[in-house]
């Protein structure tokens, strides 16, 4: 095609875009309103599934033996397969503080506007719910049932407190610690315990020593879920929960030795047994695929953000089930302004910024500029090519699936 219909593609999508922005600031709202938890999002996925019911497209609910994924396929021709992802999982407590609501109505207000013009660019959508972004892994899910092969391009925006082209994400295990000790009477025979917090406090006290010797760019950070029953009872059991990021992961992989060995220290030490269970889903690092970020970039000018391919110092540390996914299909997870900068993500105060005018805007806007790079992703054959062999067919590393 030429690049006036190219032009008018994008004009059509943005309008459609438009006229939808009611429905989708209102489904961004209810989404707010309801916050739900890894895996138990049922009025997200019920909201955005009726939506896309009532587009007029067939959804696949409860899709990959997730109750809560959904995936839709339109077949517009021979070209690239391109993903519009949506999230919609919140946080324990303090609701939708990372602002999955704004990713949930953005994917879907991009995905149904292509929809439109899919067959007029030869393309290939598909336009898919992955829930448990926070920390139940979704998409690896999803990803060990097949769900992103053929795919040759991926996309997702993100809510931040600036508007960023890429988001620094490290690799990420989480891991649960179990102490057993022995029970006794802590003032009558104290020694005849075996005192499994002290073994879990010792072995916090290594990990914090050990957090000077790390890489900068390394984040170790735990918590107590269980300490004991009664202050008079010698702690016969104590639990702790742990995140454990490196910068790959690939290096994740001795750096969780090392900790392994801080904590197994601990028990030692208080003669108390440890087990540990890390959890299966591990979060990879994000590789953005560049070629199909400059198109981002360039769409995204046209919205008034102008943003920089360069990764911007301080604003790593974060990690996300998309990154799984950048091994797999070339992708990218762009942030965009809906704070002031320097709110943090995961605080209450970021969360009431979720259903702002600000948060408002960055629905239509995301949605809009992810459509005009799917366009741009099956309408440039010079694009393809150089999305394909800035992918590359490299080896999976240990872990992503």
């Amino acid at each position: 095609m030429s690049k006036i219909d190219v032009v008018e593609m994008k004009k059509q999508v943005c309008q459609d875009i438009d006229r939808r922005a009611s429905d989708l600031i209102e489904i961004s709202h209810q989404i707010h309103k309801h916050p739900e938890l890894n895996f138990e999002e049922h009025f997200a996925h019920d909201t955005l599934t009726q939506y896309i019911s009532d587009s007029k497209l067939k959804v696949d609910r409860g899709a990959y033996q997730l109750e809560t994924a959904f995936d839709v396929s339109v077949n517009g021709g021979d070209g690239p397969t391109v993903a519009v992802l949506c999230e919609y999982d919140a946080l324990p407590g303090i609701g939708h503080a990372c602002g999955h609501n704004i990713i949930a109505a953005a994917g879907l207000g991009a995905g149904v506007a292509l929809s439109t013009v899919v067959e007029l660019c030869g393309g290939k959508l598909r336009l898919m719910g992955t829930p448990a972004e926070e920390g139940g892994g979704g998409k690896v899910e999803m990803a060990r049932k097949g769900a992103f092969k053929n795919i040759d391009a991926a996309m997702m925006i993100h809510p931040s407190d600036q508007d960023l082209a890429r988001m620094n994400a490290i690799a990420i295990q989480q891991l649960f610690v179990r102490f057993e000790g022995l029970a006794a009477h802590a003032a009558v025979s104290p020694d005849r315990g075996k005192n499994a917090l002290d073994a879990a406090v010792l072995g916090y006290m290594n990990v914090a020593a050990l957090r000077q010797h790390i890489r900068p760019t390394e984040r170790v950070h735990g918590i107590f879920t269980k300490a004991g029953e009664k202050p008079n009872i010698v702690p016969r059991e104590a639990e702790m929960d742990w995140y454990v990021r490196s910068d790959t992961i690939e290096s994740l992989q001795p750096l969780k030795q090392r900790i392994a060995k801080c904590l197994e220290a601990g028990a030692v030490a208080a003669d108390c047994t440890i087990s540990f269970d890390w959890q299966k889903n591990t979060y990879a690092d994000l590789v953005d695929n560049l070629p199909l970020l400059t198109s981002y970039v360039q769409n995204s000018a046209q919205m008034g953000r102008d943003l920089t391919t360069d990764v911007l110092p301080g604003t790593g540390g974060g990690s996300t089930d998309m990154g799984n996914l950048s091994y797999l299909v070339p992708s990218i997870h762009p942030m965009l302004q809906v704070a002031p900068q320097g709110v943090s993500l995961h605080s209450a105060q970021f969360a009431e910024f979720t259903a702002s005018k600000d948060a408002d805007k960055a629905v239509i806007d995301g949605a809009k500029i992810m459509a005009m790079t799917a366009i741009d992703m099956w309408l440039s054959p010079t694009l393809q090519t150089k999305v394909r062999q800035a992918f590359g067919a490299g080896e999976v590393p240990q872990g992503v699936l």
